[in-house]
């Protein structure tokens, strides 16, 4: 039974149809249309506008059922044609400024966003596994796709200067471009120096949390020293490295290491400790000794520990060895590459590289995400309900 707030809400929506989405867009839609003539400057731009306004029209007239799979579906492709027509306009005009009709057309086109990701969320997938997940893609995909939407229509319809911030297709051109520039880049700071100082420090911090664990004493005298190395500044830290290994990638390895050692060292020595008294008491009673004990039962009980510490290093790993590369490299790596055309106020190649960087961190953290899930597929947080 709902509660009477809900009712009233409910109540409320039923006799003020305003208050829904799709009649709010064809008030908006039927507003701009009438005072404004933008629209009507191609046929095109009306051809791809009107099919969004007749299906608002339609679920106005005639609601459909949230478990609908159609009903996302159509809604997305009209919305997609939607959300093209103020950008054909914008690039028609190039420096001239819009009449803020569009802009009126744009806030309508925000709230169909919203409205086709809401439909994509509200359909149950409780025993569709399969759909479940492609689900989970789509969404995450389309809320990044109106993001970059809103970036390129504000500023190419803003005349936004490209030094300040660049449209999304600029960054692509600079994209394309920059390929092998990019790629070289990449290779040299990620393949060489994450990757690298991800392992070695990652590696070393378990081994030291399982050293910590089998000598307690050691507890009191490195856990501190930890600490103090964990809070050492990277751009304190990267000019020393930078002195002592060379300007090439075994300095940036370094600065990995140095930031990735003590989350690993933390995590690991939580998660071997997390042990409840029963289960250790029932390897007791099995006669095992500390070998059989750790690997039976406290590394994989320490398993979403650990892995939560590789997805932190993940991120810190990439963020430290770009940082350090500012303070002294070859003539090829992602802060290098930054710095420098920074310097040339070649901007739309910074954001190739931010995108390069960006890219590679998050399929990198996705990697380790999907190792987690199938590894320790037991643990609560991972059950479905």
């Amino acid at each position: 039974m709902k509660h009477p707030l809900i009712r009233q809400i409910d109540l409320t929506s039923k006799k003020h149809p305003f208050l829904n989405c799709y009649s709010t867009f064809l008030f908006l839609f039927l507003v701009q249309a009438i005072f404004g003539s933008w629209m009507f400057s191609s046929s095109l731009i009306w051809l791809l506008a009107l099919p969004q306004a007749a299906l608002t029209l339609f679920l106005i007239l005639k609601p459909q059922h949230s478990d609908n799979i159609n009903l996302p579906v159509i809604l997305t492709l009209v919305t997609i044609a939607g959300c093209v027509s103020p950008l054909i306009r914008v690039f028609e005009l190039q420096s001239e400024s819009p009449e803020w009709f569009l802009w009126l057309f744009v806030v309508a086109q925000l709230i169909m966003i919203w409205e086709s990701m809401s439909s994509w969320s509200r359909i149950n997938t409780d025993h569709k596994p399969l759909l479940g997940n492609i689900i989970n893609l789509i969404v995450p995909f389309l809320f990044g796709a109106s993001l970059i939407y809103i970036w390129e229509i504000l500023t190419v319809g803003f005349n936004v200067p490209q030094i300040l911030l660049p449209s999304p297709h600029l960054i692509a051109l600079a994209f394309a471009k920059s390929t092998s520039v990019l790629w070289a880049d990449f290779q040299q700071t990620f393949v060489k120096a994450v990757l690298s100082g991800y392992l070695m420090g990652c590696g070393s911090g378990f081994l030291v949390a399982i050293l910590i664990d089998r000598v307690p004493f050691l507890q009191k005298g490195l856990l501190p020293l930890g600490n103090l190395v964990s809070a050492l500044p990277i751009v304190g830290v990267a000019p020393i490295m930078v002195m002592w290994f060379g300007f090439d990638w075994q300095s940036k390895a370094a600065v990995v290491v140095i930031m990735t050692f003590f989350p690993m060292l933390v995590n690991t020595l939580t998660g071997i400790a997390s042990t409840g008294h029963m289960e250790r008491d029932l390897m007791y009673s099995y006669a095992s000794n500390y070998s059989q004990s750790l690997l039976l039962l406290r590394l994989p009980n320490a398993l979403p520990f650990i892995f939560n510490a590789l997805k932190i290093n993940s991120t810190l790993a990439l963020i430290g060895a770009i940082v350090a590369e500012f303070f002294g490299t070859p003539i090829v790596g992602m802060g290098f590459r930054i710095s420098i055309e920074v310097g040339r106020m070649n901007v739309d190649v910074v954001w190739a590289t931010i995108t390069v960087a960006a890219l590679s961190g998050s399929l990198f953290y996705a990697l380790i995400a999907l190792c987690e899930r199938r590894l320790t597929s037991w643990h609560p947080s991972l059950r479905k309900n």
